[in-house]
């Protein structure tokens, strides 16, 4: 199976990087061409176009940084679709996009997936982040040996949207998180905790997060260095709040979520990088909350492993025969 990927920024580096260490035969397009050169020395073959990828290529997974870019990516590589190609898109994107050019792309005899990714970049690097994957049965299994490679676990979501509207919500519980988090490590600070003791009281507690356990070390190292910036998580959470109101939930912490990523990206720019939301409170109060001992990066400490698919608990089995 001959593979393109149309995107090579935090993200979909590290996922192209899998391909590519698994000896899959790889072919990059980026807009970027000093990455190209980067996986062109490593063995990838070059693109000049997005059309390219697909024309040439089996299966194009798409990871990139906004659904315009995305739908601009699948515009240009629409003439190219024909039946026995397939478009994975791996970006966190709005549902309502995604399934309009889903339907574009069946339409001119394509197969779709989407099949957006959540751990951090991190675990992408490893080959061990989760992916979540919204398309028919016969697609996903047909997908599945590349989806275990550049993944951990794989859960098979539903039809096409499904699979966005899940990754939207646990981005927005992640940044909630981040919040939650950045104040309560300021308000330890100010009450005289110890912050390498407040870390691993928080870790060892009911109070303890995903979030916690990655990116309040690269708060308490001073770096907030994540690799995901401001500008994207307004994005994630502004998708969330549009699946909210589209539904008609009344959300009460949703909102203010917004408006808090809002102020800061009028503050310090769009492109800063998300755990510094906390220099709001750092600046309120006059605090630096900073820790000895903490990594500038985040690095996963699992070994690569094959992926698997996930069973959602409460079933007997996938959704295969649904």
């Amino acid at each position: 199976m001959k593979v393109g990927f149309i995107g090579l920024g935090n993200v979909g580096s590290k996922l192209a990087g899998s391909l590519l260490r698994n000896a899959h035969d790889l072919t990059v397009f980026d807009l970027d061409t000093g990455k190209m050169d980067e996986f062109a020395a490593s063995g990838a073959k070059r693109a000049d176009s997005a059309a390219a990828v697909m024309r040439e290529n089996d299966v194009v997974i798409t990871c990139l940084p906004s659904p315009e870019v995305c739908r601009a990516t699948v515009s240009e590589m629409l003439p190219e679709v024909r039946g026995g190609k397939t478009w994975m898109e791996m970006s966190t994107t709005d549902v309502r996009i995604m399934k309009s050019l889903a339907g574009k792309v069946q339409a001119a005899g394509g197969s779709v997936v989407e099949c957006p990714v959540s751990g951090g970049c991190h675990r992408a690097d490893r080959g061990n982040i989760s992916i979540f994957a919204g398309c028919d049965r016969a697609s996903f299994e047909r997908v599945l040996p590349l989806l275990t490679t550049l993944g951990r676990r794989v859960l098979h979501t539903g039809e096409i949207g499904t699979a966005s509207v899940l990754k939207v919500m646990t981005n927005y519980l992640a940044t909630a998180n981040l919040l939650s988090i950045s104040e309560a490590l300021v308000t330890m600070k100010a009450a005289g905790m110890d912050m390498n003791t407040t870390y691993e009281a928080i870790k060892i507690s009911s109070g303890t997060s995903f979030v916690h356990e990655t990116e309040s070390q690269v708060i308490l190292n001073g770096s907030r260095d994540i690799s995901f910036t401001m500008d994207l998580v307004k994005k994630d959470i502004g998708l969330f709040q549009q699946i909210a109101e589209d539904a008609g939930v009344p959300l009460e912490i949703s909102p203010l979520m917004v408006s808090i990523f809002d102020d800061a990206i009028a503050r310090f720019g769009p492109r800063e990088l998300s755990p510094n939301i906390i220099k709001r409170l750092e600046q309120a109060t006059g605090l630096k909350i900073l820790a000895p001992g903490f990594p500038a990066q985040l690095t996963d400490e699992e070994p690569e492993e094959q992926g698997y698919e996930v069973v959602p608990t409460g079933r007997a089995t996938s959704l295969a025969g649904e």
